[in-house]
């Protein structure tokens, strides 16, 4: 069995005000090309189709637009769409039926009662497993266990098994991420891998961003990552898979296949941060043809100026560029290495890691009962 793995649209997205309609569609007509000229069995979508569960009519007539084309560059694929935690379940489920009819399924919730509704056969090739979002909180630690149990009973000719699931599995790389601590991962509980149970070729994965195989899984489980960064801090390689299985129980070879992008996401300096006036140099080199959103980085010793925002779109005026945000950061302290952080900077920092700052802006090391100590209270207040 052939397959293209894809998740994390997020169409209707918009970043700092701006309209992505022209790169998610650009996107899309990459993703058709793939399948016209591979030709897959299926096309997996594992979650978060769309950017929030009230996407506008235009952004739902893109969904319409896509799916269509992509089943018209392949009528024979099977297409499986799972909702995701930023999709509206019901999106996925009205239109169940009238889909079926080009072979498209759109899973958007679970009925324990009915596990058998997200189990989908293709026909000589193998068997799919579409789980849709749903708090870990309410499936039963036996959920896929019994999934899987379910195929292989209806597998007597010993096809393929894919899982498909939308959630954040322990151990992963969150690098990038919103909204990272040590238990979630974008409003997401962490599960462990052993949650997914065993008996699968391959786990398509959606979420996590950064294309990734899950450790400890010899190679079966992946984030195929999404295809367009939905921040500046998504500085990993973009795309979708192509996996190719050729037997239950055979090793699924894993080829990314990379998205390009009409307007990439850059941040100014690459690394770091800038003092302004090398910032606004930078700004005056930006050639004027090339396709950006941009992000900058500001070294300051208190406060930015109140009018280096006009400044900054002032210098893009002309230019292809757009200008989102302006970050600022404090300088190092003199005889310390602790640094300023970004929102999103301190969004990613643990607890303990913070503190560590603190301490090395105050010039002194934390002991083993300090740390100790702190690490109680954390306990304490979590509880």
């Amino acid at each position: 069995m052939t397959i293209l793995h894809t998740s994390d649209w997020h169409l209707g997205h918009l970043l700092y005000g701006f309209s992505r309609d022209a790169e998610q569609r650009d996107m899309l007509q990459q993703l058709t090309q793939i399948v016209e000229a591979r030709k897959p069995d299926a096309l997996l979508v594992s979650g978060d189709v769309f950017h929030t569960g009230t996407p506008s009519a235009s952004v739902q007539q893109l969904f319409v637009e896509a799916i269509v084309a992509l089943h018209n560059a392949n009528p024979g694929m099977c297409i499986i769409i799972t909702a995701g935690n930023h999709d509206s379940a019901s999106k996925h489920v009205v239109f169940r039926t009238p889909w079926r009819a080009m072979n498209v399924h759109t899973i958007g919730t679970f009925d324990s009662n009915n596990p058998a509704d997200i189990i989908i056969e293709i026909p000589d090739k193998g068997f799919v497993i579409a789980m849709p979002y749903v708090n870990e909180r309410f499936l039963p630690a036996d959920t896929f266990a019994n999934l899987l149990a379910a195929v292989a009973e209806r597998n007597a000719d010993g096809l393929p098994v894919v899982l498909m699931a939308h959630t954040a599995v322990a151990g992963c790389d969150f690098a990038g991420h919103d909204s990272v601590d040590a238990r979630t991962v974008g409003g997401i509980d962490c599960c462990p891998l052993d949650m997914l149970g065993s008996g699968y070729d391959y786990v398509a994965l959606g979420h996590i961003h950064k294309p990734q195989h899950v450790a400890g899984a010899n190679g079966r489980v992946y984030y195929c990552g999404s295809p367009l960064p939905v921040s500046f801090d998504e500085t990993a390689p973009h795309g979708v898979a192509w996996v190719s299985i050729d037997a239950h129980g055979m090793q699924p070879v894993v080829e990314p296949i990379p998205i390009s992008n009409l307007m990439p996401l850059e941040t100014l300096p690459a690394s770091g941060a800038a003092p302004w006036d090398d910032v606004v140099q930078m700004l005056r080199d930006f050639p004027a043809d090339r396709n950006a959103y941009i992000r900058l980085q500001v070294e300051v010793d208190n406060f930015l100026s109140p009018n280096a925002n006009y400044e900054a779109m002032a210098l893009l005026e002309g230019k292809k560029a757009r200008l989102c945000v302006i970050n600022t950061v404090r300088k190092a302290v003199a005889k310390g290495e602790a640094k300023g952080l970004t929102v999103s900077q301190l969004r990613q920092e643990s607890p303990e890691g913070l503190l560590q700052r603190f301490a090395a802006d105050k010039g002194f090391s934390l002991d083993d009962e300090l740390i100790a100590m702190f690490r109680s209270v954390l306990r304490s207040l979590n509880e």
